[in-house]
């Protein structure tokens, strides 16, 4: 079995921690992926102080030569893409196709922010005084700490590492334990393309090592991406430090089947945004509204398309949907299946019938005529489940909408352009999507969630630059 280790100053050491963590691949129990200890908080500190080390001479290299370490690591990403998809799909569950998608993503991701080098880092201002020269430009913050999940183990880290090492940081990234070797091959690459030792620190570990990232005051940010209750603390801890921090968190997203939409249109993107990686994304549409009128006639197509979905093995190609990622997430899902069905909601399609033995396989599962504020349509599941909510048009869909904790994602499916703008602009939420799935980002555009699904800056884009570097103002009198 292949040793996970941690690269701390550019070294590799086994993590030094008690607690132990066994990977399994979640579509075959009986493969090992790695039985490893987390890191210890003498490991994290030492991963601190090695990018504060660095970070003087990363800092003080050009855009333009941090920019091509980018490049070189994108493109090693992209051309290593089947190999590395595999090993996600092993380590993770994801259906290979997805998993090599999100490797060539991941790649072109680092080159997005390689090319921000090119971009103007400041302005010049007229001064209101005579003879002052009055100008602008962005400072790096410093060491950061990177968190993130298992769901997305190149593309998310390389949404946090991209701006974070082209403003000139350096970093502390601690992944989610699931994909160990996921994690090293990404750092491997940004080193064979050239990244200095130090500038990325890899800690394995779980929440003591997070804990540990969070609590120290030596990082000025923390960025992460996981659930609201833990982002809803780490904002907390890190603002009564004074640090900065920036939290994507979790979503319980809706489509809105509006009368004058396309039907079957209206049921691929239902089945799309609900059962893609098994429901695990933040982003997944795990509430569908329909209008009563069509309710009889969707529920016929959408059903009809989820009962002909494959589960199995994500390796094979015909595999729509693979496992979900652990033991604890197969709990939590059947958990919240049993308690919807134990408050007598219908269950139209899947249930707790396992789909497959071997692994954590979940059916996917549809739940139907689902009043608004039962259980299942307000709590984030994380899995593939949907409700089906039925409303009395466009005002009631938007009321529905809204009235929940998060505002992440929403989707309307409408050949009426009139119902699309309203929806548009009435729903609460960071992303609307009109006849598109309510899962699915551009890079280029900001990605953050309103109310209890984003704190912080939101991520992607330009707008993230804001997070991970200082605005200086200086006034130069010249006279």
């Amino acid at each position: 079995m292949p040793s996970v280790r941690n690269t701390i100053g550019g070294r590799h050491g086994e993590p030094s921690g008690e607690q132990r963590y066994r990977a399994i691949n979640p579509a075959k129990l009986g493969d090992v992926i790695a039985e490893y200890p987390f890191s210890s908080t003498g490991d994290i500190d030492q991963a601190v102080e090695a990018a504060r080390a660095a970070f003087p001479a990363w800092r003080g290299r050009t855009a333009a030569q941090r920019a091509e370490i980018l490049m070189k690591a994108g493109a090693l990403l992209q051309a290593q893409a089947a190999t590395l998809g595999a090993l996600m799909t092993r380590e993770m569950g994801k259906p290979l196709a997805e998993a090599v998608a999100e490797v060539g993503y991941a790649g072109r991701v680092l080159q997005f922010y390689a090319a921000e080098a090119q971009r103007p880092i400041g302005e010049v201002l007229a001064s209101g005084r005579p003879d002052v020269h009055y100008y602008t430009q962005r400072e790096p913050i410093g060491p950061v700490g990177l968190i993130t999940p298992w769901n997305f183990p190149f593309s998310i880290a390389c949404w946090k590492l991209g701006p974070a090492l082209i403003t000139g940081n350096t970093a502390v990234w601690k992944p989610a334990p699931h994909h160990p070797f996921c994690s090293q091959a990404l750092l491997d690459y940004l080193m064979d393309a050239g990244l200095p030792d130090g500038v990325v620190n890899l800690v394995h570990g779980g929440a003591e090592a997070g804990a540990a990232i969070v609590g120290n005051h030596a990082l000025p940010g923390i960025a992460f991406t996981g659930s609201t209750p833990v982002g809803q603390a780490i904002f907390r801890s890190v603002s009564d430090r004074l640090g900065r921090a920036q939290c994507e968190m979790g979503g319980k997203n809706g489509l809105y089947v509006h009368a004058a939409a396309d039907l079957a249109r209206a049921a691929g993107l239902a089945v799309e945004g609900g059962f893609r990686s098994a429901g695990q994304k933040c982003t997944a549409t795990s509430r569908v509204l329909v209008d009563r009128a069509i309710l009889p006639a969707f529920s016929e197509i959408f059903l009809d398309r989820v009962n002909a979905l494959k589960v199995g093995d994500p390796l094979a190609p015909d595999v729509f949907l693979g496992p979900v990622v652990d033991d604890r997430q197969f709990a939590k899902v059947r958990a919240h299946i049993a308690q919807a069905a134990d408050e007598g909601i219908a269950i139209a399609a899947g249930g707790l019938n396992r789909p497959q033995d071997g692994g954590y396989f979940v059916a996917p599962t549809v739940f139907t005529d689902v009043a608004p504020t039962a259980r299942i349509a307000q709590e984030e599941v994380f899995g593939p489940v949907v409700a089906l909510i039925p409303v009395a048009g466009l005002d009631e869909a938007i009321s529905v909408l809204n009235a929940t904790e998060y505002g992440l994602s929403s989707t309307i499916v409408t050949n009426d352009l009139r119902a699309a703008q309203r929806f548009a602009r009435d729903v609460e939420c960071g992303v609307i999507n009109v006849n598109l799935p309510t899962a699915g980002v551009e890079m280029h555009a900001p990605f953050g969630g309103w109310k209890g699904s984003g704190l912080g800056a939101p991520e992607q884009g330009l707008k993230i630059m804001d997070f991970y570097t200082h605005w200086r103002s200086v006034a130069m009198n010249f006279s």
